[in-house]
């Protein structure tokens, strides 16, 4: 059974920075793509970044600069480092475990971004 629990979240004033950790339970977390999402309010979720099993991140998106997603396989921790946040990051954000063709995600952890 694959648990992922996603830490980190709060409110931070624009320009900010905050680091976002996902821990995950299961065996062989280093062989598996993950990923960070985010739904905002009324909006879709989106995917933020992905890294794959050897740590390239493919995508960059529209976050490219500002956020920058790593994994610690020996601790099966993805983190997500923001930085230069803006009030248009406000969301709740997910990780995102894909093992083959099944997905398991977290309980998302609340990003919010004010003065």
């Amino acid at each position: 059974q694959v648990q992922l629990v996603e830490s980190g979240g709060g409110l931070v004033q624009p320009g900010g920075s905050l680091r976002l950790s996902c821990a995950a339970s299961g065996s062989f977390f280093g062989l598996f793509v993950m990923g960070w999402y985010r739904q905002a309010p009324g909006k879709q979720r989106e995917l933020v970044a992905e890294i794959t099993s050897n740590s390239n991140t493919p995508y960059a998106g529209s976050k490219k600069g500002r956020f920058t997603i790593s994994r610690d396989n020996a601790k099966k921790t993805v983190y997500l480092q923001m930085n230069s946040l803006k009030p248009e990051d406000t969301a709740v954000y997910y990780c995102k475990m894909t093992r083959g063709s099944k997905d398991y995600w977290g309980q998302g952890t609340q990003v919010t971004v004010s003065s």
